[in-house]
């Protein structure tokens, strides 16, 4: 039997308040190296200690690709609900989520 593969889409947050999004095969080193400063180019460096507040299991790297680029271009308070699973306030924070669909407009011809 084929052992899938194990990927994983983490969100951490920074000692500046700032959240960082990253995609990974291996949480465990790779939250190591955040945490040590291991790579002095990453963003977090300078940004130390960091928290995990996020992250996903996924099998296939596409999926935790997109899911990454998606998380990334979502605004902090999205963010947010996600931490907490609040499924609605990441519907309300959609760009596009109107809570009452606009009413059609009525004319009167004739």
């Amino acid at each position: 039997m084929k052992q899938g593969h194990h990927y994983y889409v983490y969100i951490l947050e920074c000692s500046d308040k700032s959240y960082y999004t990253g995609v990974t095969n291996n949480l465990e080193r790779r939250l190591w190296e955040h945490e040590t400063g291991f790579n002095a180019k990453c963003y977090t460096f300078k940004r130390r200690p960091v928290s995990l507040k996020y992250s996903i299991h996924a099998t296939d790297i596409k999926q935790a690709i997109l899911w990454e680029k998606q998380i990334k271009g979502w605004s902090r308070k999205k963010k947010e609900a996600l931490f907490k699973e609040d499924w609605e306030e990441i519907k309300k924070l959609a760009k596009n989520y109107t809570e009452h669909p606009p009413s059609a407009s009525s004319s009167n011809s004739g």
